[in-house]
């Protein structure tokens, strides 16, 4: 009877495919940090005052700040008042990019953050909670003389955190408040070249509209996207590692479907996995350059999502399938309760992202930050995904220790076998007891490169060289990853080779039950189980 490549190749072999993937690893790395470019740019943006003379605000209207049909501009509020001209006709005009610059598909997205720039007056104060209603329209267009076409309009209402940190004193009157940064736009593609924002501020005493908000001096955007050398990096990893986990995968269920008995619960989650893998490396990025996907975001998400899931649900399984303390294995039924919540706390998010990449695919301007539930909920959301995975982690390092303990339990019975058949076993626990070390660094490895992509982007200079940290992480893990699925699909593929003379064969598979499993439970249980 066959067992797994991992327990009939020889020591050398496996040595050799274990420094290749270490190389490969390595060089993803590298491919982050040396060669592309940081993974986001951001870009500031100050807002231009325009002044809209007609009537009634005519619709279809678009205020160009710079250019050839640039509006009616004025420097400040104290020339408007001084030309009586009301805060309801002034439009804050922002071109994306700045001139003699254009956007490309490659950005992939664009994320804009607002920031109001409000002096402090004794008699027009910020009041608490105060809310600014916003009127704000996005046009685009791909040539510099072409029309502006509408893309989205809406009002929306934005909470301000303002704090002013001096005294409220007349000789304090000018200075600036401390506001936080706000939401302000999100495009899940960049298909066109300029794109254009026109900001109102619309004031009634009246309806209490942006009323109570302090004396608005500026308006700052930050413009953040994607760099587009990172885009192709990017493109060229998933271009080149969607083929090789599709080879393996095929010629990993190939050879589980020569064997004379059906796949078992192992063998067809580490096949889920390789699906799973496969499907997140499928590069339809390559598309978004063309056509105008504004879903791309959205759909990026929910293959992250599966990815995980299947992954998290992996690391139980695997790790319960070598429990040799469990009588029932191979039964997906009995690792509900750890696969049913990992299932729920996906849906959840799902659910979640939704609500905001869901809505902005009709409204850009939605953000579930904006109000006081939304940020409690997504705060929420993310305490409690956070505390979810370091729990998941802390029981996933658990069952591997159960695992280890039983294995060393079993020791006792290897004196009794012969020398050459001894040291074939021992080296058999050692190559299982690295591959669930290798296991939990990748699962490590993860959780920090969560921590460090929530971090401001930086870079290392190292001699004349500058590494990229980000992408680094970005290209490293993602490469960690297909490495890792790539060597589950090939160490556990079903081996041609035997072990031992036909004498020993009983022996030999009773020892290799778990990969093989044809026999009773009550057999298992008494084997010694490292793959």
């Amino acid at each position: 009877m066959a067992g797994a490549i991992i327990e009939n190749m020889s020591t050398k072999k496996l040595v050799i495919v274990g420094v290749i993937l270490l190389l490969f690893q390595a060089f993803s790395f590298m491919v982050g940090g040396l060669i592309a470019p940081s993974p986001t740019t951001a870009v500031h943006y100050l807002a231009t005052k325009c002044v809209d003379a007609v009537k009634g605000h005519q619709s279809g209207r678009w205020f160009m700040p710079w250019g050839p049909n640039q509006c009616d501009k004025i420097q400040d509020f104290d020339e408007a008042m001084s030309k009586k001209i009301e805060a309801n006709d002034i439009v804050f005009a922002v071109h994306i990019p700045l001139p003699n610059k254009e956007m490309s598909p490659w950005f992939q997205f664009m994320l804009v953050i607002l920031q109001f720039d409000i002096a402090f007056k004794m008699y027009n104060q910020i009041e608490d909670g105060a809310v600014a209603t916003i009127d704000v329209g996005v046009a685009y267009r791909d040539d510099m003389l072409g029309e502006w076409t509408e893309m989205a309009h809406s009002i929306e209402r934005r909470k301000l955190s303002c704090n002013f940190t001096t005294t409220k004193t007349y000789e304090n009157e000018g200075r600036y408040y401390e506001c936080d940064l706000l939401p302000f736009m999100e495009l899940g593609n960049v298909a066109h070249k300029y794109y254009l924002l026109n900001i109102r501020l619309p004031v009634s005493e009246r309806n209490k509209i942006n009323v109570g908000i302090g004396e608005i001096k500026d308006i700052r955007l930050v413009g953040i996207h994607q760099n587009g050398g990172f885009t192709k990096v990017w493109f060229a990893m998933k271009t080149f590692l969607t083929p090789s986990i599709l080879i393996i995968l095929v010629w990993y269920w190939r050879r589980i479907t020569l064997m004379t008995r059906p796949p078992v619960l192992l063998e067809k989650v580490i096949f889920a996995l390789g699906l799973c893998m496969t499907f997140i490396n499928i590069p339809v990025e390559w598309f978004s350059v063309g056509f105008n996907w504004t879903w791309m975001l959205l759909f990026g998400d929910i293959r992250q999502g599966i990815f995980y899931a299947m992954l998290l649900s992996f690391w139980i399984i695997f790790c319960g399938e070598h429990l040799m303390d469990q009588m029932e294995r191979n039964r997906f039924s009995i690792y509900w309760k750890q696969v049913g919540p990992i299932v729920f706390g996906s849906f959840c998010l799902f659910i979640f992202d939704m609500c905001e990449r869901g809505v902005q695919l009709k409204n850009p301007f939605y953000s579930i930050w904006a109000s006081d539930v939304g940020t409690e909920l997504a705060m929420a959301f993310i305490i409690v995904a956070g505390i979810c995975a370091c729990l998941y982690f802390l029981f996933l390092c658990f069952m591997v220790f159960q695992v280890f303990r039983n294995i060393s339990g079993k020791r006792s019975s290897l004196p009794a076998m012969s020398k050459a058949r001894r040291l074939h076993y021992e080296g058999l626990i050692f190559r299982f007891k690295f591959l669930m070390l290798v296991t939990l660094t990748c699962a490590a490895m993860t959780v920090i490169f969560f921590i460090i992509s929530q971090v401001n982007e930086g870079h290392w200079h190292w001699g004349d060289y500058t590494v990229q940290v980000n992408s680094a992480f970005f290209t490293g893990i993602y490469g960690m990853w297909n490495l890792y699925v790539f060597a589950i699909m090939f160490l556990y593929a079903p081996s041609h080779k035997r072990y031992g003379d036909e004498q020993s064969r009983g022996e030999s598979t009773r020892f290799r039950q778990p990969l093989n499993v044809t026999t009773s439970n009550v057999a298992m249980a008494k084997c010694l189980t490292f793959l």
